[in-house]
This record gives C-alpha cells, sequence and structure tokens, in this order.
C-alpha cells in the first residue's frame, strides 16, 4: 500500500487532471466524465485480470473472435458484466486521437457492458451505470471534433495516473472517493447531498457498529455516493449479506453503484435501490439490519398527512403521529428504526431543531424516549458538512440498551480549523466513542439523564439542555475589583483639585 505521502501526491495529479480535462466546463457539470472514465479504467483492468487468472498472457491482446459464448458466460455469472479485449480502457484509449467516431464508439461499449448483464442476476446492479456519461453532449464541444478531442483528453488523463499494482484495490477506490469529496467541497449547498465527509464518516460507521464484528448486512436508506456504506466496510470484519442503500437522485444512485465496484465489492454483495426512501421503501424483505448508518436531508418537504395511508404504515404508526409535511426529519428516523435490528444501532445526522421544536416533532420524540430507543444524542462542531455551517447532531438509536438512561454528548469544541471547512482528527472520534462507549459523565462534556429528567423537561432533547456549557469568560474578583476603583478615584480626585488650583492661579494673576 502506498505511504500517506505517495498517495496525497497521487490525489494532487488526479485533481489537476480533472481540471486540466475539463477546460472551460464547470467541473460539478463535467464530474460524470472524470468519475465515469475512472470508473471505466477500473472495470477494464479488473475485469482483464480476472480473464488472465494469472496464466501469463495479455486479455487485452486477444482476438474478439476468440471468445466463445461459454467464457463469456461464466465471465458474466461471476462478475455481473463482460468486456471484449478491443473494449477494454488500454484499447481504447491508445488509439482514440485518431479515431473520428470516438464519441460514438465508446457509446457502445459502454451499452454492451450494460446489456452483457441482461438476463443474469447482476442486470439491475448493471443497468444504466453510465446513463450520465453522454458521449453526445454539448458539454464536451459543439461540433463531433471538439467531442472526441475532449473525450480523449479526459481518457488519456485518467490512463496517465499510476495506480501500481492494480490489486491494490482500494487505491482505485480511494482515488474516487478523493474526486467526489472535492466536487462536493466545490459544489456550495448541493454538494453535501450526496457526499458525507471522510471524518464524520468514519464516526458514524464507528458509533453503529461498537463491538460487532459480524453483522447480517448494511444499511443506508439515503445513502448518495455510498460514502457512509463503505466506511462502514471498514470498521466490520465479517459483513454476511452485504450493503444495502436507497437514493432518490438518479446521478448520485449510479455514483453510489460506480463506489461499490471500485471499492472492489462484487454485484451479489450489493444492492443500492433508486427511489424515494419514504414513499417507496426498497428493502423490506430484507429487514432487518444490524448496522444502519445516514445522512438523510435536513428538513427537507414530503407528503406527510396529505397522504391518508402513510399513518397506518407499520414504520410510522407506532408514534400514533407522522412527522410535518415541511419537515420529514422524523420520518427518516422512524423509517430507520423500523429497519434495525434488535442487536445492532443506527447512526444517523440529524439537524438540531428536531430536538426541541414542538407539535408533531415533540410527539414523536415522547414516543422514542418511552420507549427506551434512543441510546445517544452527539453535538458536533459547526462547519463540519459541505453546503451548511449548521453545527449538525448524531442520533443513535438502539434496541438493546441495558438501562433507560440517555446519553448526551457536547463535542462541539471538538475540531480542527482548516481553510473553508472544519474537521474531525481522530484524537477527536476517539474522544467521543471512548465516552460514548463507557457512557462516563464528564463536566461540560457528557451527562445520562434519566426518563424523568427529561420528561420533566418537556421531552426537549437538545444537548446543551443537559450538558452544562462551559463558562470561558475571564473570572473577575469583584474585591480587587472595587480595591483598583478606588485608586483610580483617588487619583482623578487628585487631578481634579490640581486642575482647580492651577485654574485659580490663571484667574488671579489676571
Amino acid at each position: 500500500m502506498k505511504t500517506i505521502a505517495q498517495r496525497e501526491e497521487l490525489h494532487k495529479k488526479i485533481w489537476q487532471i480533472a481540471n486540466e480535462v475539463r477546460g472551460a466546463v464547470d467541473g460539478w457539470d463535467f464530474k460524470q466524465y472524470v468519475l465515469g472514465t475512472l470508473f471505466y479504467r477500473y472495470i477494464s483492468e479488473h475485469f482483464a485480470e480476472y480473464m488472465e487468472g494469472g496464466e501469463g498472457f495479455k486479455y487485452a491482446n486477444v482476438s474478439d473472435g476468440k471468445i466463445t459464448d461459454e467464457i463469456k458466460e461464466e465471465a458474466i455469472k461471476t462478475k455481473g458484466y463482460f468486456i471484449y479485449p478491443s473494449e477494454l480502457f488500454e484499447n481504447v484509449v491508445k488509439n482514440c486521437e485518431s479515431n473520428e467516431n470516438l464519441n460514438t464508439d465508446l457509446a457502445k461499449i459502454f451499452q454492451n457492458i450494460e446489456n452483457s448483464a441482461v438476463g443474469y442476476p447482476s442486470e439491475e446492479k448493471i443497468k444504466g451505470l453510465f446513463a450520465d456519461f453522454d458521449t453526445t453532449s454539448n458539454k464536451l464541444g459543439t461540433t463531433v471534433k471538439e467531442k472526441n478531442r475532449r473525450l480523449c483528453a479526459v481518457l488519456k488523463g485518467i490512463a496517465d495516473i499510476d495506480f501500481g499494482d492494480t490489486r491494490e484495490i482500494d487505491l482505485f477506490g480511494d482515488a474516487y472517493e478523493f474526486l467526489i469529496s472535492n466536487y462536493a467541497a466545490n459544489a456550495g449547498k448541493s454538494g453535501g447531498e450526496f457526499f458525507t465527509p471522510q471524518y464524520v464518516s468514519k464516526l458514524i460507521a464507528k458509533l453503529a457498529s461498537l463491538n460487532l464484528k459480524s453483522v447480517n448486512k448494511i444499511y443506508d436508506p439515503a445513502c448518495g455516493s455510498g460514502s457512509l456504506l463503505l466506511r462502514a466496510k471498514k470498521e466490520i470484519e465479517d459483513i454476511e449479506e452485504g450493503f444495502f442503500g436507497q437514493e432518490i437522485n438518479h446521478t448520485t444512485y449510479n455514483l453510489a453503484r460506480m463506489n461499490m465496484f471500485l471499492h472492489n465489492i462484487n454485484y451479489d454483495k450489493f444492492n443500492i435501490a433508486l427511489g424515494d426512501t419514504l414513499i417507496n421503501p426498497a428493502f423490506k424483505d430484507k429487514r432487518p439490519f444490524d448496522v444502519i448508518v445516514s445522512n438523510p436531508p435536513y428538513s427537507i418537504k414530503w407528503i406527510g398527512k396529505d397522504d391518508p395511508t402513510l399513518i397506518n404504515d407499520e414504520r410510522f404508526a407506532p408514534a400514533g403521529v407522522l412527522a410535518p409535511k415541511s419537515k420529514a426529519d422524523f420520518a427518516f428516523i422512524m423509517h430507520s428504526l423500523n429497519y434495525l435490528s434488535p442487536r445492532g444501532r443506527a447512526a444517523i445526522v440529524t439537524f438540531p431543531g428536531i430536538f426541541y421544536r414542538s407539535g408533531a416533532e415533540k410527539k414523536i420524540r415522547k414516543y422514542l424516549v418511552k420507549n427506551n430507543y434512543i441510546e445517544t444524542i452527539i453535538a458536533l462542531a459547526p462547519n463540519l458538512f459541505y453546503g451548511t455551517s449548521i453545527a449538525v447532531n448524531i442520533l443513535v438509536l438502539s434496541k438493546h440498551k441495558t438501562d433507560t438512561n440517555i446519553q448526551f454528548i457536547d463535542a462541539s469544541k471538538l475540531y480542527k480549523q482548516q481553510t473553508n471547512t472544519n474537521i474531525l482528527t481522530d484524537e477527536h472520534i476517539e474522544k467521543i466513542l471512548k465516552v460514548f462507549e463507557s457512557k462516563e459523565e464528564i463536566k461540560y462534556f457528557s451527562k445520562n439523564a434519566s426518563i424523568e429528567e427529561i420528561e420533566k423537561n418537556d421531552f426537549n432533547l437538545s444537548v446543551n439542555s443537559y450538558v452544562e456549557i462551559e463558562d470561558t469568560r475571564e473570572k473577575i474578583d469583584i474585591n480587587e475589583l472595587n480595591k483598583e476603583i478606588r485608586e483610580v478615584v483617588k487619583k482623578i480626585d487628585f487631578l481634579r483639585s490640581e486642575i482647580d488650583k492651577i485654574i485659580e492661579e490663571i484667574g488671579s494673576g489676571e
């Protein structure tokens, strides 16, 4: 594995290439081409390596005509897709400058890769993967020649990146995550909609998977580009049935599926669904999940009570009330609770307002508290996320608590300031996790509140309602201050008497 310095150098080069090849096109609009090309290179090299099987021949040099139907079928069953030698990234890029049909050839290759899975178990995992890689788009240029020149520049730029041994699979995935995070950081508000920063992902994944060596499966109901699911992968040794997520945005849904492949998760170990989690939830038949991680959109609108069937939905019915139409936060929380297994945890990024607002949200809080589903609420520092400077909270749900207390952690002072955002360091994350696990009470940092205490506080669950805020203002000794004032008054009185004498002398001299 490459060193940190080598990885940083690799990232620097990747971002430089991404900016050079896009030309005058906005980076956000051009991201599909850079990310899609990186994905195309990865699956080409990964597939070629599989076909070669360590036998000492080069798949890229094999004639397409020598591929039998049996060979093709076996490969699709194993890898989920098929790529002919002539369609491999390395064969396309070496002739791209002279290929007058590059844009149409690429479109056909992408279509062939997707169509290779039709009729096989991997069909839904492969279908539409390249839908956002539009080789006819005017973003690439107004003429075919301009389009081809830009496409070739992207291909050659990605080809020039030295990943070393392709078996170091995390290098591709790491590069993909780096690109996504940079696009998110430069995209303003929209960036936070599809990517959770790695340091926050790490904390969420560790909270949800604490002390779980083996889990049945991992789920994210608003998975974005899949970064939270993949972070959880690093924290758990054995994941029996794989990764599940749902995403409403089609482009982001494709990014998530690509991200799974790029992190060497085979098609039969992940399932990303496209659609509205709240209205058309996927994976009902896959419940329950041992680990749920999520950063759902904050306080978005949803149909709520305008759909009379939802109050009878098994996800929302137990609370006796639906989340407000203007604020769907608790709809995502109740959905996650319904999908959570008796032995697992859900760690969810939340907007702070849901813990003190009145009305339906207060009723849902009361339900969660009375039924002992809330383990911990953590207040984080501001400006940790892309596109928003608010100080968010993390809600940890559990169905296997050993007591009825709710833990509150004020981690709002834990951050390291950088140019555009704050970050959490490993030391910050470890401090939070240590207290989360031990349930230790630390003045100004953590407090365990009983249900009775919370009920007396009208089910307000704001962290600073329970964790005392340290007064960092300078303490003043009143006696010492009064002594200083008396000295100052004496000096003023003396100066006044001296001034009066001078005035009197001036007056008598006249």
